[in-house]
């Protein structure tokens, strides 16, 4: 442990690594507050992200199973059971499915467990936050595992959930308590760059400077949940043009709505972190509709100084103040859509960029060591 006053030899423990994701930058936070603690996943799918030395994979990595998280789900609560002791004195775990049940063979007792909870499992706690869990086959695995996760989540431990929203899920799910611990949020570098525009590459700039004035932004996965549709929609009752910026399989759904709509849709197919933050800093109004857990982006956006109409059900109902920083809608009519973006759109943009300091990198690191370093 590297902390001055640490809690003495620990591992941080995530349930997989992807190559991006808002999991994955927790978890990396955390690495960068203990540089000296070893690390455990499922299986790791990033490249050089991680130091490979103290990374430490079970025996799902070396199976076809890495590849399709529905089969292998079966056999996570298991593997999460058998983990190799190192004299570890604490655990750190960054939990959205089953890594909360880690236990590591032969720990002694007196064995510190930190909780660090995503999201109890959406598909299996949440189905109706998560279409994953609609299925008859999603719904008969739910049964079976509820009892068992709900058990698991009994044992010895502190609990953090990443907002209100979740640590009332939390208590409803495994009937334990938790203390909020908002996900760490590039605050810092986003606001480090007066104007991103002239971080970009020639081909970015020209992309950027065709898109439309005034237009209204929707960046995230291109996935069913995230509701991208909405947004056009959104952008139709406040008759602005709209940009969608993201990949994922609902690329085509969307350009085909983008067609039928009323105002001019255009695209920026996978962004890069400059490039995002520079179409922040451009929009006239970042619009989120999806129930997120927390909701990162939202945040990303009042970092560079734009309005955001959000959901007002989720975590997005923790970080954006309305009349402040934004505004808050259900997404239900076009006339709340309207007079929502209008509400949002007449804040004040260092409201905004105040704001989202309080959900910086820093803040994170002071509230992660206090609550670990604190038994």
């Amino acid at each position: 442990m590297s902390v001055a006053g640490g809690p003495g030899r620990g591992v941080l423990v995530h349930e997989w690594i992807a190559q991006a994701g808002g999991s994955e930058n927790v978890f990396e936070a955390m690495n960068d507050i203990y540089p000296d603690a070893d690390l455990v996943c499922l299986w790791n799918d990033s490249t050089g992200r991680f130091n490979e030395e103290q990374l430490k994979q079970t025996w799902l990595s070396r199976t076809p199973l890495r590849r399709s998280k529905a089969l292998a789900l079966p056999f996570m609560p298991a593997t999460w059971r058998r983990l190799a002791y190192e004299d570890y004195e604490w655990a750190l775990i960054s939990s959205h499915l089953f890594a909360h049940h880690a236990r590591f063979v032969g720990q002694p007792a007196g064995f510190r467990r930190y909780v660090y909870v995503h999201t109890p499992a959406r598909y299996i706690w949440s189905p109706e936050l998560d279409g994953r869990g609609n299925s008859l086959a999603a719904r008969t695995v739910a049964a079976a595992l509820k009892p068992i996760d709900r058990r698991r989540a009994q044992e010895p431990a502190s609990y953090a959930a990443n907002s209100a929203f979740v640590r009332t899920r939390i208590q409803d799910a495994w009937g334990v308590e938790a203390q909020v611990i908002f996900p760490p949020v590039e605050v810092e570098a986003i606001q480090g760059v007066e104007d991103w525009r002239t971080r970009l590459t020639e081909a970015e700039q020209e992309q950027l400077d065709g898109l439309p004035d005034g237009f209204v932004l929707g960046a995230s996965r291109f996935i069913p949940y995230k509701r991208l549709d909405v947004v056009i929609r959104t952008a139709e009752a406040a008759g602005r043009p709209v940009v969608l910026a993201g990949k994922g399989p609902e690329l085509e759904n969307l350009q085909a709505v983008a067609r039928e709509a009323s105002v001019p849709v255009q695209f920026v197919h996978a962004p890069s972190g400059p490039m995002l933050w520079a179409l922040y800093q451009r929009t006239s109004l970042y619009v989120f509709p999806a129930v997120e857990d927390f909701g990162i982006m939202p945040v990303e956006a009042m970092a560079a100084g734009a309005p955001v109409l959000a959901q007002s059900v989720g975590g997005t109902a923790e970080s954006v103040v309305p009349g402040e920083t934004g505004a808050l809608v259900p997404f239900r009519s076009r006339a709340e859509m309207a007079e929502g973006a209008e509400a949002a759109m007449a804040t004040v943009r260092e409201a905004r960029l105040n704001r989202a300091r309080d959900f910086s990198r820093r803040r994170f690191e002071e509230r992660i060591t206090g609550w670990v370093g604190a038994a």
